[in-house]
């Protein structure tokens, strides 16, 4: 009963939680890990063991990871970044038929979350407000401008007035106008919510942003509040939605106020806290997947724990370059 972590970059925490989990579980459970330059990785340092492959976008990238599937036995296989997630739900049948279940959402479901102006419909669909869309030729200011396609904060931009924007703005096709979120009336959350098999939502662990860096959480605190309630009675259930989703918000705890921003369909690099609160998704991925059993509603993780991140070391003996 081993499990494949993909792409797996600096990802340590969320490795050893699923090593810690499937031992309990799976005395001789090994979790295995894969990625472009495992040597360089410290993920793959603290896994059972690591492969190098292809671009997610290589045409052999699919087979290969079946076939190391096969090697190792895997019985479960967990993606981590945005870009391999639609190669992987496409061809998530292939890895079924070889007794593997990748735990990704549907393509349809993954296609939203990749889109921002999809994303923007679906929470409309489901009675969450979005920032306002402006029109690029007759805007209010500020204004926050972002890419439909966009991540790791690249191409963002805060325009406080018209003379500060440029003809890159006006023609890059991709970039959204949008109203701007004042951070001294908006706090920014992120909620791990958990999905099982059937698409039903089965804990929501809402995570107040205190501090990023390079777009991921360094500073951060889980908080029991009204998101809680609110995510249950708009987003009880998501066709398609499968495992650990990442649910951007913008929350204003004196009106109640929240505005949807983005969801990212995987494990978000600020998951370890809300596992550390006693959420535990990787348990619950191996008792839906590897013991088919059913996921009743949690809710007591702790709440007000804050997490403070900092750089640890990773060191490798007689490396070689």
């Amino acid at each position: 009963m081993n499990i494949l972590i993909t792409s797996a970059g600096q990802r340590v925490s969320l490795v050893r939680a699923f090593k810690n989990e499937l031992k309990k579980t799976f005395s001789t459970g090994m979790v295995y890990t894969v990625d472009m330059s495992p040597n360089l990785s410290p993920a793959c340092q603290v896994s059972d063991g690591y492969k190098a492959v292809k671009r997610v976008d290589d045409a052999d990238y699919i087979k290969e990871l079946i076939s190391i599937c096969k090697d190792w036995k895997i019985k479960l296989v967990i993606p981590t970044i945005d870009t391999e997630l639609i190669f992987l739900s496409t061809n998530k049948l292939m890895f079924k038929n070889e007794g593997i279940e990748v735990i990704v959402s549907n393509e349809d479901f993954i296609k939203k979350c990749r889109d921002k102006r999809l994303i923007n419909l679906f929470f409309k669909d489901h009675e969450i407000d979005i920032p306002k869309p402006y029109d690029k030729l007759n805007p209010e200011f500020p204004l926050f401008i972002k890419p439909y396609d966009g991540s790791l904060s690249k191409d963002i931009f805060l325009i406080n007035k018209k003379d500060e924007l440029t003809e890159y703005h006006f023609n890059n096709e991709k970039l959204m106008f949008m109203e701007y979120i004042d951070s001294n009336l908006f706090d920014e959350f992120t909620i791990d919510a958990y999905y099982n098999r059937n698409g039903e939502l089965k804990c929501a662990v809402p995570r107040k942003r205190i501090a990023v860096r390079s777009g991921e959480i360094s500073k951060g605190v889980t908080c029991k509040n009204f998101i809680l309630n609110y995510l249950k009675d708009k987003l009880p259930k998501i066709d398609g939605a499968v495992g650990c989703l990442t649910i951007q918000i913008f929350y204003n705890s004196n009106t109640n106020r929240i505005i949807g921003i983005e969801i990212n369909p995987r494990f978000g690099g600020g998951f370890p806290l809300s596992y550390l609160s006693g959420a535990n998704y990787p348990l619950w991925i191996i008792k839906e997947y590897l013991l088919d059993e059913e996921i009743t509603f949690y809710n007591d993780w702790e709440d007000n724990l804050l997490m403070l991140r900092y750089d640890d070391e990773i060191l490798v003996r007689n490396y070689e370059s």
